[in-house]
């Protein structure tokens, strides 16, 4: 298929996706969307993107199916241990300081990043005081969040991450391995509340203290990054923190000097 003929495919998918089942795609950086559209086309035997769009505007079952191609569910809990030990030695300091805390993990896919986070939160002797709210536009990747379950083949590398990010005792101690997966504590859960939320479409919807968005931005387009920073500094308060993914930057979005670098080789930065 020729490159303009998939361009004009793609725009036209995505515009029918947004009318038919308002998740907008339409800002997604074009080349991560036309790899995972191609492995979707493969998936659903379909030999074009018009092919591809017919099957989800008449199918009931292949949209759902197909946002699991569009949207990141790859995860793995204390990624970059060095940013979480970061949080834990540069950022709690300050957390410890409000009476309460309200924290918004941005993109929180299958949920890993939120259960390393509370486990710091709670070795920080925070958690009982936090209100975290995890968030994505995935209604399978959340479900899967809420859950806690993990394949236990994966867990000696979290264990290994977790130790490296600076944790306290034995990752064992947060979940119980049963049936060949990890479930995690459900104390875990009890502040945390799962919620979809689109950054290219939905609004701010409170106050929070920290913005976790790790390796989102990165599949989004100028504008489309823009947007989601932008909704990040308002929802930061006066102070707060905002933390990207390693190959993230606020250098050169629009909303730049609203920031000041607080951990710049793990960026994390501070609303001014």
């Amino acid at each position: 298929m020729h490159d303009d003929t998939f361009d004009t495919e793609l725009k036209l998918i995505l515009e029918a996706i947004y009318l038919r089942f308002h998740y907008d795609f339409r800002h997604y950086s074009p080349a991560s969307l036309k790899r995972r559209l191609s492995q979707a086309m493969q998936r659903f035997g379909c030999r074009s993107l018009s092919g591809l769009q017919e099957r989800i505007l008449h199918e009931p079952g292949v949209f759902p199916e197909l946002l699991s191609f569009l949207t990141i569910i790859v995860s793995e809990m204390f990624r970059d241990p060095a940013f979480y030990l970061a949080l834990r030695e540069k950022v709690v300091p300050f957390l410890q300081t409000y009476p309460s805390l309200k924290i918004w993990v941005a993109g929180c896919s299958t949920g890993e990043e939120v259960y390393s986070l509370a486990i710091l939160l709670k070795e920080e002797e925070l958690l009982d005081r936090s209100l975290i709210y995890a968030t994505d536009i995935n209604p399978k990747a959340l479900r899967k969040a809420k859950a806690g379950i993990y394949d236990l083949d994966r867990i000696a590398g979290f264990s290994e991450a977790y130790q490296a990010a600076g944790g306290r005792t034995s990752l064992s101690d947060y979940y119980t391995a049963a049936y060949g997966s990890a479930v995690f504590d459900k104390a875990l859960r009890k502040n945390i509340l799962f919620s979809d939320h689109s950054l290219a479409t939905d609004n701010v919807f409170a106050e929070v203290q920290l913005v976790t968005c790790r390796n989102v931005l990165i599949y989004f387009d100028r504008a489309l990054q823009d947007r989601a920073i932008g909704l990040f500094r308002d929802s930061l308060s006066r102070k707060g923190f905002l933390a990207l993914g390693a190959k993230e930057t606020l250098r050169f979005s629009d909303h730049a000097a609203e920031f000041s670098e607080f951990a710049g080789a793990e960026r994390i930065y501070q609303k001014e």
